[in-house]
């Protein structure tokens, strides 16, 4: 592995960490600050919000501007969000319209930064030893290794950081450290590793205006008129606003309430480490079990686990309840995501994807502050008690949605071809990394 690789993995390592660490501060802090699980609520939906916008626009701006400057920008913005709340805090206190403004300033520099890296690495490959065979599935599986890894490491770091020091400036700052540390970083990578295509900067301006907005709306097409992708695309969000909303909300009020506020990280972790076992024996089974078989396996044991997670009883019972949620999530959302591609056609994925990346950007904004609010309103038990109801209600009506029911039949074909495409992909027009 060459220099710019290796910068690349080091740049994109400290910049997830500090997002995990991050993803368990910010609620501790604003819990502290408010004392108001609404609070909570209302701002992981306004940065939810914010993120899906930016999501949506993030890959016009990253085909236009040097994808190293997006990176280094991005990771600035994220580490001065997080390293202004203490000074907020001494000169004015902090309050609900600060962590709303730092967090939308936080959702600007993440998303942009992490989809900048992902349209980095086929320059990389080319930079450092060429188009050999094989060599950009390597770096891909290295990639989505990494992250794996620090989705544990993260939010376990965050925990670990609270117990520690609790939610400090000194915590605070090294959060700030590392996001700041990965844009330092990525200037040792090359500058032609982000260099954009000039093609096509011929046309007029209003001409490319309309293209992007051309461009954006075959994808949501698309998306809306294929059954299969839409129902994944919804089923899918679902659990993303659902695990989102607890972990903005509830599950920090409700270890707060227990006395154990490190135990907050320690939860999320719980789910990325049953994703992490749940994705490899799902890979190393699944020439022996069919799509249909996992996807029944993962609805029914998400069913179970926000079941048993939804009671909110021992602070060891919603632990085991969130690495079973991992465990048989990943499959059922492998299973998905496998279907969804061998289901769109390769000259429009990448718009249908980044549609399917939005709608999972915007679900938590639906969803965290009701959630919150009923929190406030009826207590934690309550709360817990309706996302337990929610999720069963999509489960059962997955069993039955008619879409869900031929997952073997994209289990065949060349990987990824047009020809996987069911009958009803062809509704929408045949046109063409967080």
């Amino acid at each position: 592995m060459k220099r710019n690789t290796i910068v690349y993995f080091m740049a994109y390592g400290l910049s997830l960490l500090g997002n995990g660490v991050a993803s368990v501060l910010f609620p501790l802090l604003v819990l502290a600050k408010t004392g108001d699980i609404l609070a909570a609520g209302v701002i992981a939906s306004a940065t939810a919000a914010v993120s899906a916008v930016v999501g949506v626009l993030a890959g016009v701006v990253i085909d236009r501007v040097n994808r190293r400057t997006v990176s280094i920008v991005s990771d600035i913005l994220s580490a001065a969000s997080i390293a202004a709340l203490p000074l907020v805090d001494h000169l004015w206190g902090l309050n609900l319209t600060w962590f709303i403004v730092l967090g939308i300033i936080g959702a600007f520099g993440d998303i942009p930064g992490m989809t900048a890296r992902e349209t980095m690495l086929p320059r990389l490959v080319e930079l450092d030893g060429g188009a050999k065979a094989g060599r950009l599935d390597r770096l891909v599986g290295i990639r989505e290794a990494l992250a794996a890894v620090l989705m544990l490491v993260g939010p376990g770091a965050g925990g670990l950081l609270v117990a520690l020091l609790g939610v400090s400036s000194a915590t605070l700052l090294i959060t700030a450290t590392t996001s700041l540390g990965a844009a330092l970083v990525t200037f040792g990578i090359s500058a032609a590793a982000g260099a954009v295509n000039p093609e096509g900067s011929n046309a007029t301006e209003n001409n490319k205006v309309k293209k992007v907005f051309a461009d954006l709306w075959s994808g949501w097409r698309f998306l809306l008129s294929n059954r299969l992708v839409l129902g994944a695309s919804i089923l899918t969000a679902v659990f993303v606003a659902v695990i989102a909303g607890l972990q903005a909300t509830v599950l920090p009020a409700y270890f707060i309430a227990q006395g154990l506020p490190e135990l907050s990280g320690f939860a999320v972790t719980g789910i990325a480490l049953g994703s992490l076992l749940g994705a490899s024996v799902y890979a190393a089974t699944i020439a022996r079990t069919s799509p249909r078989r996992w996807f029944i396996f993962g609805a029914i044991g998400t069913g179970i686990g926000f079941g048993i997670l939804g009671t909110l009883g021992a602070p060891w019972l919603v632990i085991v309840a969130a690495v079973l949620i991992g465990i048989a999530n990943s499959p059922m959302s492998a299973v998905l995501g496998v279907a969804t591609i061998r289901a769109t056609p390769d000259a429009m994925r990448g718009r249908v994807l980044g549609a399917q990346n939005a709608l999972m950007l915007a679900a938590p904004a639906l969803t965290a502050a009701p959630i919150a609010a009923i929190a406030q309103a009826f207590g934690l038990n309550a709360a817990g008690a309706c996302i337990a109801i929610a999720v069963a209600i999509t489960t059962v009506a997955a069993f039955f949605t008619p879409a869900f029911r031929d997952l073997d039949a994209h289990a065949g074909g060349p990987s990824g071809g047009p020809s996987d495409a069911p009958s009803d992909t062809m509704e929408a027009p045949r046109q063409g990394e967080n």
